[in-house]
């Protein structure tokens, strides 16, 4: 069978861009411990160009390696237990509610994925799916169903969770504890079944089936509860995670932004000694969790100058670009450069609705959710606009 080649890159197999090399860390659930964030600071910093980008799938990317340079980066990411072995580095796509376990949804699912990953880890032929494959949990708040996911579990109570396959109910509801197994039994189907697809939504009506027999002996089966789990998170206008909240147990979460979803080694290593785990979201927002009042406002005082930006009024969460030129060889403009002019300009006057500027038709780095897209012609910018799935 002939399948066309993957070219997600990874801690192992970077992609050679203008700047230089580009190495993805992908966050299991979008979580970085603080040693492993301060590692990453100075790995970025000593072999790339000194940043530390967010993606789309709360993963985490180093641009500007050098060729000489990615063998001696992986030693020191793999050392950092940012990744594991080669082989299964681009497994880990597992996208969790940010807020789950902290903050409302119906159950705390991160257990779950910390199992799934595990899981996905115990299996030769994980190794096979497409960086592009993407295992969803989502809490019962609908901010995970919204997105394109693979294979996904939805809570629809404390103690159970719907099953979905390329964003479609499967009307199977299972309990917790059995789900990460349920979700790589139909990752197994899709391997099987597969020809040149990367995705579940791209299979053809015979092998999706197959696909959805995979987890017909987990559960039960409850088509309203099941249909239910894909209501209710399809907001038009996503309220952004930015600023201070109060956790369930009385704790405070910080969320924050930055320009661009980029973070300079020195920001990086300023958020790696609050101590505390860091959350990234699909939204390219950096959650601070688990904090005393007293410590929650040092933060902000300490981070604000530094550029981490708690103003959920602010247009950098809405706004966001490629690399553009001069880091893309395919982009038509300085997408970065004129967007900072846009916001900057006197005039400036930004909605509400998600932007996202580009330098070619590519797309790179566009966020799930509805958004507007500003293309780069070469003679400007055109207008497109995207929905959820578009």
């Amino acid at each position: 069978m002939n399948k066309p080649a993957d070219r997600c890159p990874g801690v192992f197999r970077t992609h050679p861009a203008d700047d230089g090399r580009l190495a993805r860390i992908r966050l299991s659930g979008g979580q970085v411990e603080p040693a492993a964030l301060e590692a990453l600071a100075l790995a970025a910093e000593e072999f790339g160009d000194g940043h530390i980008e967010i993606t789309v799938r709360a993963n985490l990317q180093v641009r500007g390696i050098a060729d000489d340079r990615v063998d001696a980066f992986a030693d020191r990411i793999l050392a950092a237990g940012l990744a594991t072995d080669r082989a299964h580095d681009r497994v880990r796509n597992i996208v969790v509610s940010p807020l789950s376990g902290r903050i409302g949804g119906l159950a705390d699912v991160r257990p779950a994925a910390r199992e799934l990953e595990a899981e996905l880890h115990r299996h030769q032929w994980t190794r096979d799916l497409s960086g592009r494959f993407w295992f969803g949990f989502d809490d019962g708040r609908g901010d995970v169903t919204v997105r394109d996911v693979d294979v996904l579990g939805a809570a629809v109570s404390p103690d159970e969770a719907a099953i979905h396959l390329g964003g479609v109910p499967t009307g199977r509801v299972v309990p917790l504890p059995e789900l990460p197994a349920a979700m790589v039994a139909a990752a197994a189907s899709f391997h099987e079944h597969r020809a040149d697809e990367w995705r579940i939504r791209e299979l053809d009506d015979r092998a999706r089936a197959a696909v959805s027999d995979a987890v017909a002996g987990f559960g039960r089966l409850a088509p309203t509860e099941a249909a239910a789990s894909a209501n209710g998170g399809r907001p038009d206008v996503r309220e952004p995670i930015v600023g201070w909240f109060e956790q369930s147990d009385g704790r405070v979460l910080l969320g924050a932004v930055t320009e661009f979803g980029r973070l300079s080694a020195r920001q990086a290593q300023f958020a790696a000694a609050i101590g505390t785990p860091i959350l990234i979201t699909p939204e390219r927002e950096i959650l601070i969790p688990d904090l005393t009042e007293a410590v929650a406002e040092t933060v902000v005082r300490v981070l604000a100058p530094l550029g981490f930006i708690f103003d959920s009024a602010s247009p950098w969460t809405r706004f966001s670009a490629c690399t553009g030129s001069p880091g893309c060889g395919r982009s038509h403009a300085d997408v970065r450069g004129d967007l900072l002019a846009h916001l900057g300009a006197p005039d400036a006057a930004p909605g509400r609705e998600r932007e996202h500027w580009l330098g070619c038709d590519r797309g790179c780095g566009s966020p799930n959710g509805p958004h507007v897209r500003r293309i780069a012609t070469g003679d400007g910018y055109r207008t497109d606009r995207r929905v959820p799935g578009g």
